[in-house]
């Protein structure tokens, strides 16, 4: 019975923290106002902590087809949290999607997205399409494709070719795939073996699936940084600090307020803009500019993880035998048993 219901089900997974909450809110609109009748839409959100009267809100916001759980997964990270390393405005909050498989069992498959984008499409349409032997689904980074430091860094730092490297902001997860393929406890140990400064999380997803990826068009997730409108996107990423609801004339912010306007949130959304000040602006840009200063720095250094790959590799049992509570916890790091059915 439970196996022809998940035929028609749709899991969708995002990772917020309480501040995220108004913009998850507009996320969860833009799927909603997009979803099928014909489908079940299984919203999880992951999280830490208390996330106090905003959670019931987003709850308030579930229809007949389309149920939002929210599960707090702090306590079973807590373990490695001293790994998680986060730079500027980044929470551990990204690295929640690479724990997916292990805490989600009885799903084969899910979308994961980041909380600053909304869908102009059904969310199924992309959840649909076949992964067959890849690992995951996502879409060539823009903001890399954009930038020549990052491409330098991707190539020189990483060893991956920049129309290959993907924003890890909206994927398909092959769920049960990647269980086979032990990626929480491969995870771990990379975590492990090098800090990852310029994008942890989605640097150590990049080479965890390298050439295991099928690459969806550009319009699944259409970032403003990635210059000119061509058409309707299918789904929009503000992506790095582009967001709609800090600064004005972002490429796409028309479909964030389309959506904001129909959320709980609207009038938080529009005060925290009207707030926004020039400090926090320029805190942007001076993130922006750290941010690609040290791509450059990463893709020039002799201690890069493309040059300290071999020398990791053999020194891989030694890592693993320093943290030895890696393989422990990819092995019990357990399903969401409360929501197992969800």
């Amino acid at each position: 019975m439970l196996e022809r219901e998940f035929e028609n089900v749709v899991p969708v997974f995002y990772a917020a923290d309480k501040n995220y909450l108004p913009y998850l809110s507009v996320a969860i609109a833009s799927l909603k106002a997009n979803a099928s009748k014909e489908r079940e839409y299984r919203i999880h959100v992951l999280c830490a902590g208390e996330l106090g009267a905003g959670a019931k809100l987003i709850e308030g916001m579930q229809t007949e087809n389309i149920r939002v759980r929210f599960h707090d997964v702090g306590e079973k990270i807590e373990r490695i949290a001293d790994s998680l390393y986060c730079r500027d405005y980044y929470t551990p909050a990204i690295f929640y999607r690479l724990f997916i498989p292990e805490l989600f069992p009885q799903y084969d498959k899910a979308v994961y997205l980041d909380c600053d984008t909304v869908l102009c499409a059904d969310i199924a349409e992309l959840y649909d399409k076949e992964l067959k032997d890849n690992y995951l689904g996502a879409v060539a980074d823009q903001a890399v494709a954009g930038e020549k430091a990052f491409r330098k860094y991707t190539k020189k730092a990483l060893g991956i070719s920049p129309k290959k490297y993907f924003n890890s902001g909206v994927i398909t997860l092959n769920l049960r795939l990647l269980r086979e393929s032990g990626f929480c406890q491969r995870f771990c140990e990379l975590l492990c073996s090098y800090p990852f400064t310029v994008a942890p999380d989605q640097d150590c997803l990049n080479l965890l699936c390298k050439e295991r990826v099928l690459y969806y068009p550009r319009v699944w997730n259409a970032m403003p940084c990635g210059g000119e409108r061509k058409k309707k996107p299918k789904l929009a990423h503000y992506n790095l600090a582009l967001k709609p609801f800090y600064y004005d004339g972002v490429l796409y912010e028309e479909y964030f307020w389309e959506y904001a306007a129909q959320t709980p949130f609207y009038e938080q959304i529009r005060a925290r803009k009207s707030a926004f000040t020039l400090e926090q602006a320029n805190r942007d840009r001076a993130s922006g500019e750290k941010l690609i200063a040290l791509a450059r720095a990463e893709a020039k250094s002799k201690n890069n993880y493309l040059k300290t790959a071999i020398k990791n590799r053999k020194n891989k049992q030694n890592e693993v035998g320093r943290y030895g509570f890696i393989e422990d916890f990819a092995r019990t790091l357990g399903g969401a048993e409360k929501d197992r059915g969800v």
